[in-house]
């Protein structure tokens, strides 16, 4: 992990998104609504603008910080897909879909993903993960299947905060479920033949993976 001194000061650089990105963002805080951290805002500016994708698929909501903010810096025709489960946010996304004229390029399915998404026939250039980290293995399927040859999977806060380095046995009880899960999310990431996956030491770590052509 890059300690937080360093990540201070590269955040200390970042020009920042708009001022109603913004208010979201201090929302969510003040809400304590986890949403990506300044430097996963940075990382995901710059993979949009990269990639350009037409289609994007997110697992994981919340109140449509991370959705809003690709859809900014993506291609005017792009369409994301986003998919939330906990219905106490999923009225206050569509409402800053809407209040930010965000409404026709943002889709929200709502629901349980692992339900959700053996549905979805859709090919993407680009998914984005971030729910529910002891999910992530079992998302994993489907997502490979949507994700077009060539496209790029994103997931964010694999190393949990460190813990993911530790033995499961110095984990709380409670979160070695979670533990085990994403050890076994990040193996099959790596090991996977249709996948090439880098993890990397942002945010909270994410694993970028492209699905082989």
């Amino acid at each position: 992990m890059v300690d937080e001194r360093t990540v201070s000061f590269i955040n200390s650089l970042d020009p920042g998104n708009p001022p109603y990105l913004d208010e979201i963002e201090k929302y969510a805080i003040e809400t304590f609504v986890p949403i990506i951290r300044k430097d996963m805002q940075a990382y995901l500016r710059y993979v949009i603008k990269s990639l350009r994708p037409k289609k994007i698929l997110e697992v994981g909501t919340a109140i449509g910080f991370s959705a809003l903010l690709m859809s900014e810096y993506a291609p005017k025709d792009c369409h994301i897909t986003t998919i939330e489960n906990y219905e106490p946010r999923i009225p206050i996304a569509l409402k800053n879909f809407e209040d930010n004229n965000k409404k026709d390029a943002i889709t929200l399915l709502e629901g349980d993903a692992l339900k959700i998404l053996p549905t979805l026939n859709d090919e993407y250039d680009l998914i984005f993960m971030d729910a529910a980290k002891g999910q992530y293995i079992n998302y994993l399927p489907d997502l490979i299947r949507l994700l077009k040859s060539g496209g790029t999977l994103i997931s964010d806060n694999v190393l949990q905060d460190g813990d993911i380095i530790e033995s499961k046995y110095a984990i709380v009880r409670r979160n070695r479920t979670i533990h085990n899960r994403m050890r076994e999310y990040l193996y099959e990431l790596k090991h996977n033949d249709v996948l090439t996956t880098a993890i990397l030491p942002v945010g909270d770590g994410i694993t970028v993976s492209v699905k082989n052509v």
